[in-house]
């Protein structure tokens, strides 16, 4: 009888106000959608940064003038360094013949580099990436050797980027969370004063606070949940309209890996979760204050 009476005051609560409560919802649904897009580029970062990371290389390129016995002195020193897991002789022909097939879509830039603009090179795959300035200090002082780069340096300028957008998405969030709390904690303040005359009963015949407050928390409560959901829905609908479509292009296939199920349904949890504690903390803050007549 009186979980049916809680229950019956959560609806009256949610129906009365009811421009109020999608607006609580509509507030609550952005700033969560907002968060979980964070999580998942988070997510993309990280995979994206361990997809790269076993797969870069050291570049030692040569002078055009590097004679066979400075050649074979390198060659002899990267093949017994404790560092080298293994390296790759390009010479300016492979060079040519691999740039080719990296850029065949643009024939343009193709016909506009000599074959022997590309310079001789060893591409080096270290046991640990980051050992990399070690290497680098090591073999940029050998005869014959021009500069030694680092494809790690050239991605995270990549990284950075990503990074940006991604601590923008969890500052956006950060901020639309406080604006529903806010709302939230405004709409829990009206509904209060709306059925004050009901509370001030409740209170005459001995009610508890916990009960009082009960109906207005679960109203919270359940504006968080609903939030949680519409924005996980919004997340959903920009995976398959927008997030597979971009990522599906030529250009960005098997390189930025996707919004998976597994983790849309992980997301889910931890919107579902943060909307209710959020939204119930929310409203039970506001009532320690409000429910006092």
């Amino acid at each position: 009888m009186r979980a049916k009476f809680v229950l019956s005051e959560v609806g009256v609560g949610l129906f009365r106000n009811v421009t109020m409560t999608i607006a609580m919802v509509l507030t609550t649904a952005i700033s969560l959608a907002l968060l979980g897009a964070g999580g998942l580029i988070y997510n993309q970062v990280g995979e994206m940064q361990d997809y790269f990371y076993t797969r870069l290389e050291v570049s030692i390129f040569l002078k055009d003038g590097v004679t066979p016995e400075q050649r074979s002195t390198l060659e002899s020193a990267l093949k017994s360094d404790a560092l080298v897991e293994n390296s790759i002789h390009e010479t300016k022909a492979d060079a040519y013949s691999r740039f080719r097939e990296q850029f065949k879509d643009s024939p343009e830039l193709v016909a506009n580099v000599r074959p022997d603009a590309l310079p001789e090179s060893y591409r080096v795959k270290l046991k640990d990436p980051a050992k990399y300035q070690a290497v680098a200090d090591k073999y940029k002082t050998f005869a014959g050797v021009d500069q030694v780069v680092d494809q790690k340096r050239l991605v995270e300028r990549l990284f950075n980027v990503l990074d940006t957008f991604r601590n923008a998405a969890l500052l956006v969030a950060f901020v639309q969370g406080i604006a529903a709390l806010l709302l939230i904690g405004n709409t829990i303040q009206v509904a209060a004063y709306s059925r004050r005359r009901e509370v001030s009963v409740m209170r005459l015949v001995g009610a508890s606070n916990w009960y009082i407050q009960l109906p207005f928390v679960l109203e919270a409560a359940m504006a968080g949940l609903a939030g949680a959901v519409v924005g996980w829905l919004t997340l959903l609908g920009a995976k398959f309209l927008l997030v597979d479509k971009l990522l599906d292009s030529g250009t960005f296939v098997g390189v930025i890996p996707t919004w998976d199920m597994l983790s849309m349904i992980n997301i889910l949890g931890i919107m579902v979760l943060v909307g209710i504690v959020l939204a119930s903390v929310a409203g039970w803050f506001t009532l320690r204050f409000q429910i006092k007549y």
